[in-house]
């Protein structure tokens, strides 16, 4: 099944895949951890869900089939119904539907719908490459125990000769130390002696600036006039569509209705197939935009339908 593998390409991408009429594939991060019990060290992951309670069309799913397969938004809503029907009819005969690098469904004794997760696959990008390892234990005491014992044997003999090299050492030592400091006060001094004297001249030069500054005299002749423009912009990629039309008029007409309700719509760009969308809202948020969109398909357009996309 082809549509398996779109799934899995947006499930890289988007934590929340819609399939209209089925369900959604949901994905959670999980940062790396370590297995005590096997000490295996696995990188992070995002590990898959499914929710059968989320089925409305948000037009994710539908618009990333339209794209690849380069067919009509409708076409690709159709495949998904072909799709989703196909796989209630093998569910209901018994057998175990497998989706490609995500999972299997399959229905329990009580005919409800059950979802395995594969374990093996990984949706995280951030952990491109990197697969689990197992390292052994680090057995420091053993180590620690080894060093004391050799401690312990080891004889410490002083002898004069050494020590009066030590003395001459530390003699030595503190007069490297007096001259260090000497040097170091000396350079501290030229460099502060320095500094007052940068900060002087850059005064200088700042009030010549002020006062040219002031003195300085602009004519601007014929100055243009003020010009005011305001335009709908709307923000965010995902975007609650109205409609789309074939003919540019009946989308103009399309969004003075809507300005007529309060709404502020805004009409894009006509797509490869030369149809013109006008959306009710943008939003930033996709919580916030799948609830505008349930509350406009509830009071005021039932076949309104959300677009993932960004306005450039």
């Amino acid at each position: 099944m082809q549509l398996t593998t779109y799934i899995s390409d947006l499930l890289y991408r988007y934590e929340c895949v819609i399939i209209p009429g089925f369900g959604a594939f949901l994905t959670r991060y999980k940062s790396a951890h370590i297995d005590n019990s096997t000490n295996t060290f696995n990188p992070p992951s995002k590990i898959v869900s499914f929710n059968k309670q989320l089925q409305a069309n948000d037009g994710l799913f539908a618009n990333y089939v339209a794209s690849v397969e380069k067919c009509s938004y409708e076409t690709a809503l159709q495949k998904i119904r072909s799709f989703t029907s196909q796989i209630s009819r093998e569910l209901s005969e018994g057998k175990t539907i497998s989706f490609k690098n995500i999972g299997e469904f399959s229905l329990n004794e009580e005919q409800s719908l059950q979802f395995e997760p594969l374990q093996q696959q990984n949706f995280s990008t951030s952990a491109f490459g990197l697969s689990s390892f197992v390292s052994p234990k680090i057995t420091r005491e053993f180590y620690k125990e080894t060093v004391e014992a050799l401690e312990e044997k080891a004889p410490i003999i002083f002898t004069p000769e050494r020590k009066a090299a030590k003395s001459y050492l530390k003699y030595a030592a503190i007069a490297v130390i007096a001259m260090s400091a000497i040097g170091l006060g000396s350079l501290k001094l030229y460099e502060s002696q320095v500094q007052k004297f940068n900060l002087a001249e850059r005064q200088k030069a700042n009030s010549l600036i002020e006062n040219q500054i002031q003195e300085a005299t602009f004519v601007i002749e014929n100055p243009l006039p003020v010009l005011s423009l305001q335009l709908p912009k709307h923000t965010g990629m995902y975007h609650i569509v109205a409609g789309a039309y074939r003919e540019e008029d009946n989308a103009d007409k399309k969004v003075e209705q809507l300005r007529d309700k309060g709404f502020s719509p805004l009409k894009m760009e006509p797509t490869r197939y030369g149809l013109h969308q006008v959306l009710y809202a943008s939003f930033e948020d996709r919580l916030e935009a799948l609830n505008k969109l349930s509350e406009i398909k509830r009071t005021e357009n039932a076949d309104a339908w959300m677009l993932v996309q960004e306005i450039q």
